[in-house]
Protein backbone atom coordinates (compact mmCIF):
# COMPACT_ATOMS: atom_id res chain seq x y z
CA UNK A 1 0.00 0.00 0.00
CA UNK A 2 1.24 3.52 -0.67
CA UNK A 3 -0.31 6.99 -0.59
CA UNK A 4 -0.07 9.19 -3.66
CA UNK A 5 -0.42 12.90 -4.30
CA UNK A 6 -3.50 14.41 -5.82
CA UNK A 7 -3.53 17.22 -8.36
CA UNK A 8 -6.32 19.04 -6.53
CA UNK A 9 -4.58 21.87 -4.65
CA UNK A 10 -7.47 22.67 -2.31
CA UNK A 11 -7.94 19.24 -0.77
CA UNK A 12 -8.59 19.05 2.99
CA UNK A 13 -5.03 18.23 3.98
CA UNK A 14 -5.75 17.27 7.57
CA UNK A 15 -8.31 14.73 6.38
CA UNK A 16 -5.85 13.55 3.75
CA UNK A 17 -3.15 12.89 6.35
CA UNK A 18 -5.64 11.03 8.54
CA UNK A 19 -6.71 8.95 5.54
CA UNK A 20 -3.09 8.04 4.83
CA UNK A 21 -2.64 6.86 8.40
CA UNK A 22 -5.86 4.85 8.22
CA UNK A 23 -4.83 3.06 5.01
CA UNK A 24 -2.33 0.93 6.89
CA UNK A 25 -3.52 -2.07 8.94
CA UNK A 26 -0.63 -1.29 11.31
CA UNK A 27 1.30 1.99 11.23
CA UNK A 28 4.27 2.77 13.45
CA UNK A 29 4.56 6.53 13.94
CA UNK A 30 7.92 8.02 14.88
CA UNK A 31 7.37 11.63 13.79
CA UNK A 32 6.62 13.51 16.99
CA UNK A 33 5.25 11.32 19.75
CA UNK A 34 5.65 7.56 19.35
CA UNK A 35 2.37 5.90 18.38
CA UNK A 36 1.20 2.58 17.02
CA UNK A 37 -2.01 2.69 14.97
CA UNK A 38 -4.15 -0.32 14.12
CA UNK A 39 -6.63 0.51 11.39
CA UNK A 40 -6.04 4.19 12.11
CA UNK A 41 -6.77 3.84 15.83
CA UNK A 42 -4.07 4.16 18.51
CA UNK A 43 -2.97 1.05 20.35
CA UNK A 44 -1.90 1.38 23.97
CA UNK A 45 1.89 1.11 24.04
CA UNK A 46 3.91 2.38 26.99
CA UNK A 47 6.14 5.23 25.90
CA UNK A 48 9.72 4.24 26.66
CA UNK A 49 8.82 0.59 27.21
CA UNK A 50 10.26 -2.48 25.54
CA UNK A 51 7.70 -2.59 22.71
CA UNK A 52 8.43 1.06 21.99
CA UNK A 53 12.17 0.33 21.93
CA UNK A 54 11.81 -2.73 19.69
CA UNK A 55 9.57 -1.09 17.10
CA UNK A 56 11.57 2.15 17.09
CA UNK A 57 14.84 0.29 16.55
CA UNK A 58 13.42 -1.70 13.65
CA UNK A 59 11.64 1.30 12.09
CA UNK A 60 14.73 3.51 11.72
CA UNK A 61 16.96 0.89 10.08
CA UNK A 62 17.43 0.09 6.41
CA UNK A 63 15.08 -2.71 5.44
CA UNK A 64 13.30 -2.30 8.79
CA UNK A 65 15.43 -5.05 10.26
CA UNK A 66 18.12 -5.46 12.89
CA UNK A 67 20.39 -8.29 14.11
CA UNK A 68 19.20 -10.01 17.22
CA UNK A 69 22.35 -9.06 19.15
CA UNK A 70 21.79 -5.38 18.39
CA UNK A 71 18.24 -5.56 19.71
CA UNK A 72 19.33 -7.44 22.82
CA UNK A 73 21.93 -4.76 23.58
CA UNK A 74 19.38 -2.00 23.02
CA UNK A 75 16.57 -3.53 25.08
CA UNK A 76 18.50 -5.38 27.82
CA UNK A 77 22.01 -3.91 27.84
CA UNK A 78 22.99 -5.60 31.11
CA UNK A 79 20.90 -8.72 30.76
CA UNK A 80 22.06 -12.33 30.67
CA UNK A 81 22.00 -13.42 27.01
CA UNK A 82 19.80 -16.51 27.32
CA UNK A 83 17.21 -14.68 29.41
CA UNK A 84 17.31 -11.67 27.06
CA UNK A 85 16.69 -13.90 24.04
CA UNK A 86 13.73 -15.45 25.79
CA UNK A 87 12.40 -12.02 26.72
CA UNK A 88 12.73 -10.83 23.12
CA UNK A 89 10.81 -13.83 21.83
CA UNK A 90 8.13 -13.22 24.46
CA UNK A 91 7.93 -9.57 23.39
CA UNK A 92 7.52 -10.49 19.73
CA UNK A 93 4.87 -13.06 20.61
CA UNK A 94 2.98 -10.46 22.63
CA UNK A 95 3.03 -8.09 19.66
CA UNK A 96 1.58 -10.86 17.50
CA UNK A 97 -1.29 -11.36 19.93
CA UNK A 98 -1.93 -7.61 20.18
CA UNK A 99 -1.66 -6.65 16.50
CA UNK A 100 -1.79 -9.79 14.38
CA UNK A 101 -5.54 -9.67 13.81
CA UNK A 102 -5.07 -6.45 11.80
CA UNK A 103 -2.95 -8.28 9.20
CA UNK A 104 -4.86 -11.53 8.90
CA UNK A 105 -3.14 -13.28 11.77
CA UNK A 106 0.37 -12.70 10.42
CA UNK A 107 3.21 -11.78 12.75
CA UNK A 108 3.99 -8.02 12.80
CA UNK A 109 7.66 -8.81 13.51
CA UNK A 110 9.41 -11.71 11.76
CA UNK A 111 12.55 -13.57 12.86
CA UNK A 112 14.87 -15.37 10.46
CA UNK A 113 18.63 -15.92 10.03
CA UNK A 114 19.50 -14.01 13.18
CA UNK A 115 17.52 -10.90 12.19
CA UNK A 116 14.21 -9.45 13.31
CA UNK A 117 12.27 -7.29 10.86
CA UNK A 118 8.92 -5.58 10.41
CA UNK A 119 6.45 -7.53 8.30
CA UNK A 120 6.03 -4.83 5.66
CA UNK A 121 4.62 -7.31 3.16
CA UNK A 122 1.67 -8.10 5.43
CA UNK A 123 0.78 -4.42 5.93
CA UNK A 124 3.02 -2.96 8.65
CA UNK A 125 3.94 0.61 7.71
CA UNK A 126 6.09 3.42 9.11
CA UNK A 127 5.01 7.06 8.95
CA UNK A 128 8.51 8.16 7.90
CA UNK A 129 8.11 6.06 4.74
CA UNK A 130 4.75 7.72 4.03
CA UNK A 131 6.38 11.12 4.49
CA UNK A 132 9.15 10.20 2.06
CA UNK A 133 6.69 8.86 -0.51
CA UNK A 134 4.67 12.07 -0.52
CA UNK A 135 7.82 14.21 -0.65
CA UNK A 136 9.02 12.13 -3.59
CA UNK A 137 5.65 12.51 -5.34
CA UNK A 138 5.96 16.26 -4.97
CA UNK A 139 9.47 16.27 -6.38
CA UNK A 140 8.30 14.28 -9.42
CA UNK A 141 5.43 16.72 -10.01
CA UNK A 142 7.87 19.61 -9.72
CA UNK A 143 10.17 18.08 -12.33
CA UNK A 144 7.15 17.81 -14.65
CA UNK A 145 6.40 21.49 -14.10
CA UNK A 146 3.15 20.89 -12.17
CA UNK A 147 4.05 23.09 -9.21
CA UNK A 148 0.50 23.23 -7.83
CA UNK A 149 0.30 19.44 -7.58
CA UNK A 150 3.82 19.33 -6.16
CA UNK A 151 2.78 21.76 -3.44
CA UNK A 152 -0.24 19.62 -2.52
CA UNK A 153 2.01 16.59 -2.10
CA UNK A 154 4.49 18.61 -0.06
CA UNK A 155 1.75 19.91 2.21
CA UNK A 156 0.39 16.39 2.74
CA UNK A 157 3.87 15.27 3.74
CA UNK A 158 4.12 18.24 6.11
CA UNK A 159 0.86 17.20 7.77
CA UNK A 160 2.43 13.86 8.60
CA UNK A 161 5.44 15.55 10.17
CA UNK A 162 4.15 15.95 13.72
CA UNK A 163 7.63 16.58 15.09
CA UNK A 164 11.22 15.39 14.86
CA UNK A 165 11.78 11.66 14.71
CA UNK A 166 11.59 10.05 18.13
CA UNK A 167 12.50 6.60 19.32
CA UNK A 168 15.88 4.93 19.40
CA UNK A 169 18.90 7.00 20.33
CA UNK A 170 21.67 5.11 18.50
CA UNK A 171 23.63 6.38 15.51
CA UNK A 172 21.06 5.04 13.02
CA UNK A 173 18.30 7.05 14.67
CA UNK A 174 20.42 10.21 14.92
CA UNK A 175 21.31 10.10 11.21
CA UNK A 176 17.73 9.32 10.20
CA UNK A 177 16.34 12.06 12.43
CA UNK A 178 18.57 14.65 10.78
CA UNK A 179 17.81 13.38 7.27
CA UNK A 180 14.06 13.57 7.74
CA UNK A 181 14.25 16.95 9.50
CA UNK A 182 16.30 18.38 6.64
CA UNK A 183 13.75 17.14 4.12
CA UNK A 184 10.94 18.64 6.19
CA UNK A 185 12.65 22.04 6.17
CA UNK A 186 13.18 21.80 2.41
CA UNK A 187 9.49 21.09 1.86
CA UNK A 188 8.49 24.09 3.97
CA UNK A 189 10.80 26.30 1.91
CA UNK A 190 9.33 24.93 -1.35
CA UNK A 191 5.77 25.59 -0.17
CA UNK A 192 6.68 29.09 0.96
CA UNK A 193 8.33 29.88 -2.38
CA UNK A 194 5.30 28.60 -4.27
CA UNK A 195 2.94 30.89 -2.37
CA UNK A 196 5.25 33.87 -2.75
CA UNK A 197 5.36 33.46 -6.54
CA UNK A 198 1.56 33.09 -6.51
CA UNK A 199 1.32 36.30 -4.42
CA UNK A 200 -0.37 34.44 -1.58
CA UNK A 201 1.64 36.36 0.98
CA UNK A 202 -0.35 35.24 4.02
CA UNK A 203 0.21 31.56 3.14
CA UNK A 204 3.84 32.26 2.29
CA UNK A 205 4.47 33.98 5.61
CA UNK A 206 2.76 31.18 7.51
CA UNK A 207 5.01 28.54 5.93
CA UNK A 208 8.08 30.74 6.36
CA UNK A 209 7.43 31.32 10.06
CA UNK A 210 6.96 27.58 10.52
CA UNK A 211 10.31 27.08 8.82
CA UNK A 212 11.96 29.63 11.11
CA UNK A 213 10.36 28.11 14.19
CA UNK A 214 12.03 24.81 13.28
CA UNK A 215 15.33 26.39 12.23
CA UNK A 216 15.73 30.02 13.35
CA UNK A 217 19.11 30.33 11.60
CA UNK A 218 17.71 29.91 8.07
CA UNK A 219 18.62 33.22 6.46
CA UNK A 220 16.65 32.40 3.31
CA UNK A 221 13.59 32.13 5.56
CA UNK A 222 14.27 35.49 7.18
CA UNK A 223 14.70 37.11 3.75
CA UNK A 224 11.45 35.64 2.48
CA UNK A 225 9.64 36.80 5.62
CA UNK A 226 11.03 40.30 5.06
CA UNK A 227 9.74 40.32 1.48
CA UNK A 228 6.33 39.09 2.61
CA UNK A 229 6.05 41.83 5.21
CA UNK A 230 6.92 44.46 2.62
CA UNK A 231 4.34 43.09 0.19
CA UNK A 232 1.77 43.17 3.00
CA UNK A 233 2.59 46.80 3.70
CA UNK A 234 4.46 45.98 6.91
CA UNK A 235 7.78 47.72 6.28
CA UNK A 236 8.61 48.17 9.97
CA UNK A 237 8.03 44.48 10.61
CA UNK A 238 10.36 43.63 7.71
CA UNK A 239 13.06 45.74 9.36
CA UNK A 240 12.43 44.01 12.69
CA UNK A 241 12.77 40.66 10.95
CA UNK A 242 16.29 41.61 9.90
CA UNK A 243 17.15 42.65 13.45
CA UNK A 244 15.81 39.32 14.70
CA UNK A 245 17.89 37.44 12.14
CA UNK A 246 21.04 39.34 13.11
CA UNK A 247 20.46 38.73 16.83
CA UNK A 248 19.91 34.99 16.34
CA UNK A 249 23.04 34.58 14.23
CA UNK A 250 25.10 36.58 16.69
CA UNK A 251 23.90 34.54 19.64
CA UNK A 252 24.18 31.18 17.89
CA UNK A 253 27.35 31.55 15.82
CA UNK A 254 28.85 34.94 16.68
CA UNK A 255 28.33 35.73 13.00
CA UNK A 256 26.77 38.54 10.97
CA UNK A 257 24.02 38.07 8.36
CA UNK A 258 24.98 37.23 4.80
CA UNK A 259 25.55 40.06 2.34
CA UNK A 260 22.28 39.20 0.56
CA UNK A 261 20.33 39.59 3.81
CA UNK A 262 21.94 42.94 4.62
CA UNK A 263 21.39 44.15 1.05
CA UNK A 264 17.69 43.28 1.34
CA UNK A 265 17.52 45.18 4.63
CA UNK A 266 18.98 48.26 2.91
CA UNK A 267 16.40 47.99 0.11
CA UNK A 268 13.58 47.75 2.67
CA UNK A 269 14.98 50.71 4.58
CA UNK A 270 15.70 52.98 1.61
CA UNK A 271 13.45 51.84 -1.26
CA UNK A 272 10.81 49.25 -0.24
CA UNK A 273 8.92 49.76 -3.52
CA UNK A 274 11.80 48.09 -5.33
CA UNK A 275 11.05 44.77 -3.62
Amino acid sequence: MRPSATEEPHRDLTAAATAIESEWPILICLLGDFRVLKGGRPVRVRNGGKIHALLANLSVRRGYRAPRDVLLDALWPSGEEALSRQSLNTLVHGLHKQLGDAIGGAAPVLHADGYYRLNIEAGVGVDVACFDILAGDGERYARLGNIAAATVAYRQALRLYRGDLCGAADSHAVVERERVRTRYLTLLAEVADYHYVARNYDECLSATLELLAADPCREDGHRLAMRCHVRRGERAQALRQYRLCAAILRAEFDAAPEAATTALFDHVRIDPDSI
